[in-house]
């Protein structure tokens, strides 16, 4: 059998050639972290962020962000929906990253290269959970709690 050329000019046997196109044909590793960062942050956008900053005493800021942004007003008006996607995406990455039967490929590379994947998914949830569970906070229950505690 003759060696094909690969990409850098070198000849390559055909067993080297397919470890390679088996090595490249294992799916890929799902990166949730920005879909999940950005579905979160929207959130604390909305509401999180105007609270904020009226209760630093920075009203004319929000007021500006406000006038300035005016999507800000379409994500406040619409909020129950934009809560209720951001938190059915946030359910569907913990189900894919902690969903039962999932493994890495045999292969130590591709293995390696699944667990690194792997540490960060779960780290990027982590982060995109607390800022969902912030916003939440701050669109739902701040009223609640100032009236319950008797402000």
């Amino acid at each position: 059998m003759t060696a094909a050329p690969d990409a850098t000019g070198d000849r390559e046997t055909a067993a080297e050639a397919g470890r390679r196109r088996d090595a490249g044909a294992a799916r890929p590793p799902r990166r949730w972290g920005v879909w999940l960062l950005f579905a979160s942050t929207t959130t604390l956008i909305c509401c999180a962020l105007p609270i904020l900053l009226v209760t630093l005493g920075l009203g004319a800021v929000s007021a500006a962000l406000f006038a300035n942004l005016p999507f800000l007003v379409v994500l406040a008006q619409h909020k129950i929906w934009l809560f209720a996607g951001s938190g059915l995406l946030l359910a569907g990455a913990a189900w894919a990253i902690w969903r039962p039967g999932r493994a890495c490929p045999a292969d130590p590379e591709l293995a390696e290269l699944c667990a690194r994947a792997d540490r960060w998914n779960r780290r990027w949830f982590l982060v995109a959970l607390a800022i969902w569970v912030i916003g939440f906070a701050a669109a739902y229950l701040s009223l609640p709690l100032y009236r319950w505690l008797g402000g």
